[in-house]
């Protein structure tokens, strides 16, 4: 078939323009991209390309380079101080606004890039505290009180430059170096309050700013710094002053002020971090805490002495109150309930650490005030009444902690009211001639805090071990009233010897045993069990140490009998409840 020419030469300009096409389509997908244009698209999305390594090393060295300048220029302002050209307060005012000025660099360096303003802000400490020292302690340009002024002028600076940044680097390494000189310069200069002064309002500003944005690390250093100062000012001024003559007289206020400002700041950023945000408390701020209360009672009792032992122990019980109150009103989980009364935001997690840190503090105030606000027999009286308080409420609500309280008070009652001395003598020692109201006492209280706290089936060791320290308490109150109420019987009659004593202990310890046992069975008690093989333990030492001593063979022999009694008896009796539970 025959086509004209002219169609023929169209056919093939389309053949070659779909050739041309295909070919640009195939290598359109291998064509390099010029920079500029990734550049820009990176920009686009917002992200910041990261330079290459050799652009990295050679911004480092620059950076370093830059710093150098700043260090010698401030050696450069040290010379011109020694040759005495210029007025040293001029170039003292100089190098002042020279450390500022290296500040505000760090403060406009890239926020993207925070090796800049660390490195620029470190440029600024090492001009400024070295210059400092030097003012105040060398040349005595400055007096102490003005360089603590300098530098508190230069913590501002810090503090309204980054203000407004989420992340400052030179922030933190301002504070911290305003810190350390701080220190430095309080010790050296013989002048402690304006320096402390100065630090606790840095200690401020930490909590309110670094608390917020979640760097907490010059804050601790900053905090750590404060309460090496007021241990410092503790120690320094509890010397007769004979001793400090070259430390200025202070007043009461000046002495008090830096440790109530400190406790002050640290209660106020616990309670308002876990009350209010409802952040869990750190180990930092429990050790914190406890230390500055610590520092603020030393400060009480050491350098302020109108204020007597009483006073300070009647702010301990409001604290232990308040530590009470928010406790079991804020952090502790009602009985049935599956969410805490406060957690975390958004994930219901319990603040068990919370409440322990707060019920532990509770308890270690209650024991201090009470022995500093109060006579020692008074205070033994408290405990033993508070001890019973606990036991009771504790039962009631199901609190094992309130347990583990009145177990401390009672405890602590018992060794300072002389109830342990005193059962011991009663049992293998010398016989106490009279026994005191303040033993009868804390023998009921301890009684009485048993019969509250019943053990559970199935509880662990620990809770085991805790339900036996009352019992224990309590048995060895009566077995040692009853010896000795046996023994006066006794002496109604005839005089006894060492052997009758021995004799009429180990009967009354053999009965003891005997009776732990039934109980123990009788009534599913068994920490009274326990306590009945723990009888049998110290009978048997009482047989060595004390029958074979002074008794003669009679009454050893009658002596080894009732033990032999009691061997054979206190094991039936303690199955006894075991066999009757599993016959029903």
């Amino acid at each position: 078939m025959d086509h004209p020419p002219e169609i023929l030469e169209q056919l093939s300009a389309r053949v070659d323009a779909l050739e041309k096409r295909v070919h640009e389509l195939e290598h359109a997908s291998t064509a390099v991209v010029p920079p500029a244009a990734v550049s820009a698209s990176a920009e686009a999305f917002g992200a910041t390309p990261d330079p290459p390594s050799g652009d990295q090393i050679t911004r480092a060295f620059l950076l370093l380079g830059k710093s150098l300048l700043g260090i010698a220029g401030a050696y450069l302002l040290r010379a011109l101080a020694e040759s005495n050209l210029l007025p040293r307060l001029v170039i003292a005012a100089v190098a002042i606004a020279y450390a500022i000025g290296w500040l505000v660099a760090a403060a406009r360096a890239p926020t993207r890039d925070r090796f800049a303003p660390a490195l620029f802000a470190c440029t600024s400490a090492l001009i400024l505290a070295p210059m400092l020292w030097e003012l105040t302690m060398r040349f005595h340009v400055l007096a102490p009180v003005a360089s603590a002024a300098v530098l508190g002028l230069f913590v501002a600076a810090a503090t309204a430059l980054a203000w407004r940044n989420r992340h400052p680097p030179g922030f933190a390494v301002a504070y911290g170096a305003a810190a350390i000189t701080a220190l430095a310069l309080s010790i050296v200069a013989h002048q402690m309050i304006a320096f402390l002064l100065l630090l606790l309002a840095m200690l401020a500003l930490c909590e309110y700013k670094f608390r917020r944005i979640g760097m907490q690390g010059v804050g601790r250093l900053v905090a750590a710094i404060t309460d090496c100062a007021a241990w410092i000012l503790i120690v320094i001024y509890r010397t007769p002053a004979s001793t400090r003559t070259d430390y200025p007289q202070l007043g009461t206020a000046a002495l008090a002020g830096p440790a109530t400002l400190l406790f002050l700041i640290t209660a106020a950023s616990v309670v308002f971090r876990t009350a209010v945000l409802r952040r869990r408390i750190t180990g930092f701020e429990t050790a914190q805490s406890v230390i500055a209360f610590l520092l603020w009672i030393l400060t009480g009792l050491f350098l302020v002495p109108h204020v007597s032992g009483h006073i300070v122990g009647i702010v301990c019980l409001g604290l232990a109150a308040a530590c009470y109150a928010t406790a079991y009103g804020l952090f502790r989980i009602l009985p049935g309930k599956q969410t805490p009364l406060l957690g975390d935001p958004g994930t219901g997690a319990p603040q068990s650490r919370n409440f322990h840190v707060f019920a532990l503090w509770s308890a270690a105030l209650f024991l201090a005030g009470i022995f500093l606000a109060l006579p020692t027999t008074w205070a033994v009286m408290c405990l033993a009444l508070a001890s019973i308080a606990s036991a009771s409420l504790a039962g009631r609500i199901g609190c094992t902690t309130l347990e583990c309280h009145a177990i401390v008070y009672l405890g602590v009652a018992a060794t300072v009211g002389g109830l342990l001395e005193y059962s011991f003598h009663a049992l293998a020692g010398t016989m106490p001639e009279s026994v005191t109201w303040s033993i009868f006492l804390i023998s009921g209280c301890a009684i009485v805090s048993y019969a509250a706290a019943r053990e559970r089936h199935g509880e662990p060791w620990q809770l085991q071990l805790l339900h036996l320290v009352p019992a224990l308490l309590a048995v060895g109150a009566v077995a040692a009233l009853t010896a000795h109420g046996a023994l006066w019987l006794v002496e109604r009659g005839f005089t006894p010897g060492t052997f009758h004593v021995a004799l009429v202990r180990t009967l009354i310890l053999c009965a003891i045993a005997l009776a732990l046992a039934f109980a123990g069975s009788r009534w599913r008690r068994l920490e009274l069990k326990r306590l009945a093989y723990a009888a049998l333990a110290f009978i048997a030492a009482k047989l060595l140490f004390d029958d074979l001593r002074h008794g003669n063979l009679g009454f050893i022999a009658a002596s080894i009998f009732l033990f032999a009694l009691t061997l054979i008896g206190v094991p039936r009796l303690a199955r006894a409840g075991d066999r009757s539970t599993a016959q029903v």
